[in-house]
């Protein structure tokens, strides 16, 4: 038996009777705001932010597990759009080959993306490559590893160690699909007939090494041989990468998925700025490390500074999933601009928000002359309108003034 709470992002707070153990573990996982109810004794207030997903919570000494579900405020088709796009702009994602629509759980359509992905890569079959094995052997293959032969056998002829290159589908691209399988499979909440569908592509990837948990990932390079496996692995990068941890503090036990919004947000719009400015001969540097100060001890980095082929400065962005304020933007968001503008010499800064509470403005600076752009993506319209808008503000950063 597990109790389950709904939550949607950023929405009022739901008072919910939970034992305090559970309540002071939410509080610790900081997966929502969670604190007493100061009016209903055996309550707890929780409130969820830029978090959304699912996770099952196991406290010591409380028999029943805490399902938390939070929805996004974004439709979940959008929300695999902005994640599919950021990771893979060219992919299926942009083409609408994986439908989420028909998942109204973030969980579920995780999972259905995932499986539809690694469907997709591997209708030609596995992919193969060369990977270097070392090993003992009674005959020699490949290279002898003379300084592991004396280590070893102190000078004996046989067995051999030997090194060489094999050609097997257990190769890293495979490992990490398999991972992310496993993973999902492993999680609470799969609907059925996609954990069935799960179970058939881990079939196929059955000669891939189990991955071991916590460990950094293999690395692979996208080429042209792996090139219908490349959406399917930056995916399966991403539920790997933002897999909530199995352990929390205290001997919690945490399983599930949490996709941080904001991140998404500036991930989708660095991208998606990037693209559309390809091609105009400048070049785009996402999270670019700067000093605010001449002894260069005030560190800044802004999501997204474009630069001309002579690495002068050109424009400066910068991404806010959601304004604070009831009233507009937050103040704070425009200090950190004239900041950044300040420090690169540009006479304008870019402030991208996902549409709130109010739309596009401009602000000059006084005894500055800077102007300070605030923008709004309306996240709420389809794949292609959201596209044009950020082009929309790309050819603004196109005409950014120095000072």
């Amino acid at each position: 038996m597990t109790e389950a709470v709904e939550l949607v992002e950023h929405a009022p707070a739901v008072s919910v009777a939970l034992p305090d153990g559970v309540g002071r573990a939410l509080a610790a996982l900081r997966i929502v705001d969670a604190v007493p109810d100061p009016y209903s004794p055996g309550r707890w207030s929780l409130r969820a932010g830029n978090k959304v997903g699912a996770v099952t919570v196991t406290v010591p000494g409380h028999d029943v597990p805490l399902a938390l579900r939070i929805t996004p405020k974004v439709p979940i088709a959008r929300l695999f759009f902005l994640l599919g796009y950021s990771l893979d702009p060219g992919g299926a994602w942009r083409d609408g080959e994986v439908d989420v629509a028909e998942h109204r759980d973030l969980l579920s359509a995780l999972a259905h993306a995932v499986e539809r992905q690694v469907d997709r890569a591997l209708r030609q079959g596995l992919l193969q490559g060369y990977r270097v094995t070392e090993e003992t052997s009674p005959v020699v293959r490949g290279r002898i590893r003379e300084a592991e032969q004396m280590r070893r056998r102190f000078g004996a002829t046989l067995p051999v160690e030997v090194a060489y290159d094999d050609f097997t589908t257990d190769i890293a691209e495979n490992q990490i699909l398999r991972a992310a399988v496993e993973r999902l499979l492993w999680l609470p909440g799969v609907p059925d007939a996609v954990r069935r569908r799960l179970l058939h592509q881990r079939a196929r990837l059955a000669d891939a090494t189990v991955l071991v948990r916590g460990r950094p990932l293999p690395g692979w390079r996208p080429s042209r041989l792996n090139a219908r496996y490349h959406s399917a692995l930056h995916l399966a990068r991403a539920v790997l990468e933002d897999a909530s941890p199995e352990h929390g503090p205290g001997g919690l036990r945490v399983e599930g998925f949490l996709f941080d919004m904001n991140k998404l947000f500036e991930d989708f719009v660095t991208v998606a700025l990037r693209e559309a400015l390809r091609g105009s001969g400048h070049v785009a540097r996402l999270q670019d490390p700067l000093h605010l100060d001449e002894a260069r001890t005030i560190r800044m980095k802004p999501d997204f500074v474009l630069y001309g082929s002579d690495r002068t400065p050109c424009a400066v962005a910068d991404a806010k999933y959601k304004a604070e304020k009831a009233g507009g933007y937050p103040d704070a968001d425009l200090y950190q601009m004239l900041a950044y503008c300040t420090a690169l010499g540009l006479g304008e800064g870019h402030l991208v928000y996902a549409k709130g509470n109010a739309d596009h403005t401009a602000h000059r600076v006084r005894h500055a002359g800077i102007v300070l752009h605030q923008h709004a993506l309306d996240l709420d319209q389809d794949p292609a309108g959201l596209l044009t808008a950020v082009a929309e503000v790309a050819a603004r950063l196109m005409s950014t003034p120095h000072v």
